[in-house]
């Protein structure tokens, strides 16, 4: 693990004890039957969520000084939580990025108080990051976009916390089927070209399958089926 940064061989370190990274057997969405499962879901306590909301903040500041973004946003309804964490933990993790404000959108406009559909700080004419916990379809984060584009804002850049750097599905999986070997982009990949801002990662299926190598309570059997999957089902842009 000595190449990884260590807030992410803490982050890896905190998902195997927790149980958030666990290995076994898990179909997903898509049909394909994965080796193992990050469970964000289970970052419910303050600890966790501390150690979560760091590694965002760690992620963010190595990649935008603070003169290159203005705000966090998070989309409703995950996003909303990860967003605020994260934007705490920025001052916490670097100076200089204590003014950096936050908001998110509700689901249905509020008739009432001071109505509208954004909470937070005015989008407009700020450069925003999106937080959010992972890229599925890559729908939420579009629609996102869409809504701070309509208030005046600009997304400069897309955080998640996990992309499992594996291409898209096939037609025939789609279908049913089996993958046809064929290289594809992942969603993280049709994102990053759809809005044309870097798409960032916390983890990376490449830096689950490193630090579970260097821990012991991980098994061979386990870090091979990863590589393996990798091998199958990793997009070309990973």
């Amino acid at each position: 693990m000595a190449s990884l940064p260590t807030f992410k061989r803490d982050l890896i370190s905190t998902c195997l004890a927790h149980r958030i990274l666990t290995f076994g057997t898990f179909t997903l969405k898509s049909g394909r039957q994965s080796p193992y499962f990050f469970n964000a879901g289970l970052f419910n306590t303050s600890s966790l969520l501390s150690s979560l909301s760091t590694a965002y903040a760690h992620t963010i500041t190595s990649s935008f000084s603070p003169d290159q973004f203005d705000l966090l946003f998070g989309p409703a309804y995950k996003g909303i939580p990860l967003s605020a964490i994260t934007c705490v933990a920025l001052s916490s993790v670097s100076a200089g990025y204590g003014d950096i404000g936050y908001a998110f959108n509700r689901k249905e406009a509020k008739a009432h108080g001071e109505g509208g559909t954004i909470v937070g700080a005015d989008l407009k004419g700020k450069r925003i990051v999106i937080i959010d916990d992972v890229i599925t379809a890559g729908t939420a984060i579009r629609e996102a976009v869409e809504i701070i584009r309509a208030q005046g804002g600009k997304v400069v850049g897309i955080v998640v916390a996990l992309d499992r750097q594996e291409k898209v599905a096939s037609e025939t999986e789609k279908q049913g089927g089996e993958d046809d070997g064929s290289e594809r982009p992942s969603t993280v990949e049709m994102v990053r070209r759809d809005v044309g801002v870097p798409v960032l990662a916390v983890l990376t299926l490449g830096d689950l399958i490193e630090g579970a190598k260097a821990q012991s309570g991980v098994s061979e059997a386990d870090v091979k089926r990863m590589e393996e999957y990798r091998a199958r089902y990793g997009a070309k842009d990973a």
